[in-house]
């Protein structure tokens, strides 16, 4: 083999390791390359990634074909973050958060800013649109009824909510007249404030997959569309595959109408698919979960 067939079939195993599986070639590329490229030279299996919080499934071998590549977060919106490691970017990320003047001089958003939980070497990433009353008082994401309805989603996974990362589009809660404890959901230039603050963590941690729970969130990614007809197949935010399925509120206020069963197994069946995608064990017991008779 070539030098330069050589560096080509390391650059396509290393694409292949980040889940990135189609390269573009300009005009007249492909007939420079006869010879040289074979798609038997790029189907051997990446090495499990150590660092990540559990194993993740082998991407498809990498191939060459003649068409664009998938859409990429631009640079422009991303945020530089000082630091020499992850967690030091994390914290650098999160201490900006706290000052950001486009969230901070809107008059709809209240002021406590709440970031993101979890581990920065997590393969799994949950986005939600905003924090709500408890989210505010105790400055964690999901930590009210819906959060812990997606703790128990998260451990039914056999995974911890530590070695996930849990963040929201919105990164303060949404302002109301005669709040209380009442919750709203965040407008589109409320999201545009915020959403180079997700960008930047999903640049950061690299997850293998991203979980958006509900319209509002996968809007904020640039999935546009409803729940319904977005979820049971991966979209992708930044190359990364991600999953929309329904937010823990709505399988609140489902279970209260009598159809939660219903709602629930749809979640499920996304669930299953992520687990998929991450090559977790999957039991016969999770398999059978919310099966309606």
């Amino acid at each position: 083999m070539s030098a330069a067939s050589q560096l080509l079939k390391q650059h396509l195993q290393q694409r292949q390791m980040l889940g990135k599986t189609h390269v573009a070639l300009r005009p007249g590329t492909m007939d420079r390359l006869t010879g040289v490229v074979r798609e038997s030279a790029v189907r051997a299996a990446p090495a499990p990634e150590p660092s990540r919080s559990f194993a993740a499934a082998p991407a498809p071998a990498a191939r060459i074909l003649l068409e664009a590549p998938p859409p990429e977060t631009k640079k422009a919106d991303l945020l530089e973050v000082a630091g020499e490691t992850l967690e030091e970017k994390l914290a650098a990320l999160r201490t900006m958060a706290e000052t950001w003047e486009p969230a901070r001089s809107m008059q709809s958003l209240r002021k406590t800013m709440v970031f993101a939980v979890g581990s920065p070497l997590a393969s799994l990433m949950f986005v939600g649109e905003a924090p709500g009353a408890e989210e505010e008082k105790l400055g964690e994401p999901f930590v009210g009824p819906a959060g812990q309805k997606l703790t128990a989603i998260i451990k039914a996974m056999g995974l911890e909510r530590r070695k996930v990362y849990i963040s929201n589009i919105c990164k303060f809660r949404p302002a109301m007249d005669n709040q209380g404890s009442g919750n709203r959901k965040p407008t589109a230039e409320e999201m545009r404030a915020c959403v180079p603050f997700v960008l930047t963590e999903i640049d950061l941690i690299k997850p293998l997959v991203i979980v958006a729970l509900g319209a509002t969130a996968a809007e904020g990614l640039g999935i546009p569309g409803t729940v319904g007809g977005l979820r049971g197949k991966f979209h992708s935010t930044s190359g990364i595959p991600t999953m929309v399925t329904y937010h823990p509120s709505y399988l609140l206020r489902e279970e209260q109408t009598g159809d939660g069963i219903r709602a629930k197994r749809a979640v499920w069946e996304d669930m299953l698919k992520v687990m998929e995608k991450l090559g977790l064990p999957i039991s016969a017991k999770q398999r059978g979960y919310f099966q309606t008779k």
